[in-house]
């Protein structure tokens, strides 16, 4: 028995031990995989319902205690299906929510109804059905009026389920009630209800003047009910070029009435950041000329349309980008919060209904992130921000009155997501650290205490996982600090030598080191370190949530100031043994197309091996909001134009590139590649070139595992041997 039980002991030791030295497929890393999901670190569903915490799984949901994070069962999917009694039954509990902090009811949807159950007298409260594919909707709690775009036109059902069609004349042309100036300054939605729910402001674009991209629609295998491709034209409006028009409508819920702003004549001018004074009267919005460097808030009255004042303006001789609608103080309607970049950094500002500023809340060199509510009680506004170091983010409270920021996250560390309740005093702390995968903590954010409510398990325990490193260099400047992350294989030994493959992105609105899981690395380049490469990844000047200037550094020439500090970079990697600096490798995408093209061309002698997804080749060819932000018009620019444009590099390729398009890409439309393509005919350079049919400037589903094998084969051909 003792030897049998030594035999099975060093069974299991050798079980152990072959676990603990799993390696992973894409099919495990990739987020097309069919192993993604079990992957990715455990998350909550959470909502609240005013400041009662509620927990969602597809089949029940439980009230969560905010003092010991202890649950009781609120109600189940079969509970409310039951109390609901329709035909069609809600398919799934996450994404219930409770509109009303006061009433106990829950917001459910079926194929066909939006529906209001009451969970406390176990009955249907409320129902709308609506019928019919719809381009967008918003719906208003207070009106229970139901905006939605069919056919191209913006329609209202109202609480009793009756129909009324407020536009005739929509179009592929004329663009109702969705995102406009192609989502650029933080627009992702073109419908916005006045907080009374009786008037609804929305976008109306007329594109008929802009120029129509030629993509094409590649039939399906599967479809036989055609055999040649199809034109799917896209309205593109390139740098210099004409871009469409856009007007703000309002419409009287109760009787149908429409009016539009009187805002001037919108040629050459962004409307965006819509909102609402805290009474319904008022309209504002920001508005920026062309050229990106005059932006001005302006008020509008919401029953004649006509101009009231303009309350602000601000001005830069580089450019001025509004990413965020004003918002009203809730226990002070004479009062509201501006952010702005007026003294380098993203801050906020308390403003009157003149424009005045009566207080800037918030000032340090660092960047508030995102605005996450209030607290009217106590007069604090919850924020995210980056003050503790640039790779973090954190939460904290300002308070108004003393303009005192608090750090109110649990752990101080790593990279944060706050959700509140309805009078601010709860919060939700969704958090993760280099080596944490996700912690959940409930925050009182009066006392500043935080109870751990979730700690999620390592999803790749098990596994035989890549070391994973961050620090910072200097940029090209000499002075200014440039945060990088390197992965390096599990079993690395520094007397060896790597294949080493720089990642990039660098361009704005982005980033891609920050303290979260890993330091935000790509689960793409766990599989290469995997397969034997040092993988390494620096944000450059011209990345997002380091300030004006910081990002403004690449202004009228993209892509020069980036080069020089992602060469830095490659000095540091020089400077390291275990890096083989004849086999350097460059990939990215996008933006980092763009970038790893322009690195190999530039620098052809210190990047063997490339691949270029989506890349921009010549910025003229990109649409007409992003790049006329960051390089002014070719007519007013030529210079930066010409020295950005990568067809003239053509000729000065030397290594190993790919470069691969989505067919139907409406980001960076496949004229860029095909220019590029053709300028290395001409040349007598060899680039490899592969193409998704069908797909857009990313690959979904599936297909993104092929694309990521695809890539890594092509590094394994010409930059591993």
């Amino acid at each position: 028995m003792g030897r049998f039980r030594i035999l099975l002991a060093l069974t299991a030791l050798l079980a152990l031990t072959a676990s603990a030295q799993r390696e992973f497929s894409l099919e495990d890393l990739n987020f097309g995989g069919n192993n993604y999901r079990n992957m990715i670190p455990q998350n909550r569903t959470l909502r609240w319902w005013g400041d009662q915490l509620v927990r969602l799984e597809n089949d029940s949901c439980w009230t969560v205690d905010l003092k010991t994070g202890g649950e009781k069962l609120l109600f189940t999917r079969a509970n409310l299906n039951r109390w609901a009694a329709l035909s069609d039954s809600v398919a799934s509990l996450r994404n219930v929510w409770f509109p009303y902090a006061d009433q106990p009811l829950a917001m459910a949807y079926t194929g066909t109804d939006r529906v209001l159950v009451d969970f406390k007298k176990h009955r249907l409260q409320w129902s709308q059905s609506f019928e019919g594919k719809a381009q967008a909707t918003s719906w208003d709690k207070g009106s229970r009026t139901l905006a939605a775009v069919i056919d191209d036109n913006l329609w209202l059902i109202d609480s009793q389920g009756n129909r009324r069609q407020i536009t005739t004349d929509g179009s592929r042309d004329i663009v109702y009630a969705q995102s406009v100036h192609r989502n650029e300054w933080g627009i992702d939605d073109g419908m916005f209800w006045s907080p009374d729910g009786q008037r609804l402001a929305f976008y109306r674009m007329d594109q008929s003047m802009v120029a129509d991209y030629p993509l094409v629609d590649v039939p399906e295998l599967n479809d036989t009910t055609r055999v040649i491709a199809l034109p799917a034209p896209e309205k593109y409006p390139m740098a210099g070029c004409t871009s469409h028009l856009v007007t703000v409508g309002v419409v009287n819920i109760a009787t149908g009435d429409t009016l539009y702003l009187q805002a001037g004549d919108p040629t050459d001018r962004y409307f965006t950041n819509v909102a609402w004074s805290p009474d319904s009267r008022l309209v504002y919005m920001f508005e920026l000329n062309r050229d990106q460097n005059d932006c001005r808030l302006v008020s509008y009255d919401a029953t004649t349309g006509h101009r009231v004042a303009e309350l602000y303006r601000e001005t830069d001789d580089r450019y001025v980008e509004p990413q965020h609608p004003i918002q009203f103080l809730p226990w002070d309607a004479t009062h509201f919060v501006m952010q702005s970049r007026r003294d380098g950094y993203n801050h906020l500002y308390l403003m009157d209904l003149s424009g005045n500023i009566t207080s800037q809340l918030t000032t340090g060199q660092w960047e508030v992130m995102e605005v996450v509510g209030f607290d009217e009680q106590q007069h604090n506004i919850i924020i995210a921000a980056n003050a503790e170091q640039p790779v973090q983010r954190n939460i904290y409270k300002v308070n108004v009155d003393t303009r005192a920021l608090t750090r109110i996250d649990e752990g101080g560390r790593g990279y944060h997501y706050a959700s509140l309740s309805s009078t601010g005093r709860g919060l939700v702390d969704f958090y993760q650290e280099p080596d944490v995968p996700r912690n959940i903590a409930l925050v009182d954010t009066r006392r500043n205490s935080a109870v751990r409510y979730f700690t999620a398990p390592d999803p790749w325990a098990g596994y035989t996982v890549p070391q994973f490193i961050s620090g910072s260099i200097k940029a090209d400047d000499g002075v200014t600090d440039l945060y990088y992350r390197m992965v390096r294989p599990a079993d690395f030994d520094p007397s060896k030598q790597y294949p080493t493959v720089v990642y990039v992105y660098g361009g704005p609105h982005a980033h891609n080191v920050d303290a979260s899981w890993h330091w935000a690395s790509r689960s793409w380049e766990t599989y290469m370190a995997q397969r034997g490469y040092v993988l390494f990844i620096l944000d450059n000047r011209g990345s997002e949530n380091r300030g004006r200037d910081f990002e403004q550094a690449t202004f009228r020439q993209l892509g020069q100031v980036e080069m020089r500090d992602q060469m830095r970079g490659v000095d540091f990697l020089r400077s390291q043994a275990y890096v083989d600096t004849t086999r350097l490798g460059v990939h990215g995408w996008s933006f980092g197309g763009f970038m790893t093209i322009s690195l190999m061309t530039n620098y052809p002698d210190v990047f063997k091996v490339g691949v270029a997804g989506g890349p921009v080749i010549d910025w003229k060819w990109y649409e007409v909001m992003y790049g006329e932000r960051y390089m002014d018009t070719p007519q007013t620019n030529p210079e930066g134009y010409e020295r950005t444009s990568l067809i003239s590099k053509a000729k000065d390729l030397k290594g190993r590139l790919q470069i691969i398009i989505g067919l139907n890409d409406p980001t960076v439309v496949p004229q860029h590649a095909y220019s590029f393509l053709k300028a290395c005919i001409a040349a007598g350079t060899q680039p490899d070139f592969y193409v998704y049919p069908g797909q857009g400037h990313n690959m979904r589903g599936h297909q993104s595992v092929h694309l990521h094998e695809r890539i890594t084969r092509y590094f394994d051909d010409y930059l591993k041997p």
